[in-house]
């Protein structure tokens, strides 16, 4: 699991429920409204489905929750570390020296790459088939954002239109509350009211918003790691230096991270990458 996800969920759920109870909010106004509850996640849920294709949604909403809930390592270093090792076998041995390594990595992307260029495909066909792979999965990327993204949108939108419900719910009752019990019945009933609203800006702000912005982040890493092994992969195929190669691919890389040595005969690793991204 990934820890900043679930940290992220308890901390922010945490500070509303502590700032509720410092505040002295009833539990049972807020709570006491499945209603309330019913109405965002089934209007958002509804709303956004209507937005997107079934496939489109459900892919995107269920990949969606794996990518952001599932840690993913992407071992950059490593990468780099075994195209520098591919560089030096090729030119030491020739490209077909590289057929069993290729055939014993774990990830698809680049074996198929490394197999195109054992294959001896031209530089310009080898770069088209991997980009369009690549365009393919930031696609994918960007449908699983838009669908937490309009989750996020119509969250709070919602929320207002369950709190008019509860505003016109409330104003039909007071016509038969007793005169004496009128300001503690609108009272109550505004606050109920509002429960809507507030569930529909918290969902929105602490789940499927920051979802979304996560998937963001995850398929930026992942389009990295694909520039870094078409890079790697062209630059074997041309018969670079693999020193030179080694500094180009680091390049890619935060200054920090370039500092330490890279370690000889990394593996590529994506374990745990959702289902719309493989």
């Amino acid at each position: 699991m990934d820890f900043a996800t679930i940290a992220g969920l308890i901390l922010g759920f945490g500070a509303i429920l502590l700032a509720g109870w410092v505040g002295g909010t009833d539990p049972h106004v807020i709570f006491g409204r499945w209603e309330a509850l019913v109405l965002i996640l089934g209007g958002t849920l509804g709303a956004t489905l209507l937005s997107f294709p079934a496939r489109t949604f459900f892919k995107g909403f269920f990949g969606g929750f794996k990518t952001a809930f599932v840690e993913i390592d992407f071992h950059e270093r490593d990468v780099i570390a075994t195209l520098v090792t591919f560089a030096e076998k090729a030119r030491r041995e020739g490209l077909l020296a590289l057929e069993n390594e290729a055939a014993a990595l774990d990830d698809d992307f680049m074996r198929k790459g490394i197999q195109l260029v054992i294959d001896g495909r031209d530089t310009e066909i080898i770069r088209k088939v991997l980009e369009t792979e690549v365009s393919f999965v930031q696609e994918r990327g960007n449908k699983a954002e838009a669908v937490f993204t309009s989750l996020g949108g119509y969250s709070p939108t919602l929320g207002i239109i369950g709190t008019v419900l509860g505003l016109i719910g409330m104003l039909k009752g007071l016509a038969s509350a007793s005169t004496g019990n009128v300001t503690g019945t609108i009272g109550v009933a505004t606050a109920q009211a509002f429960v809507a609203t507030f569930f529909g800006i918290l969902f929105a702000n602490l789940l499927w918003l920051p979802i979304a912005t996560k998937i963001k982040e995850r398929y930026g890493q992942l389009l990295l790691l694909r520039e870094i092994m078409i890079e790697g992969i062209l630059a074997i195929q041309a018969g670079d230096n693999p020193r030179l190669l080694e500094e180009k691919l680091l390049a890619f890389l935060d200054p920090k991270d370039r500092e330490s040595a890279v370690d000889e005969g990394g593996a590529v690793s994506e374990a745990g990458l959702s289902a719309s991204s493989a």
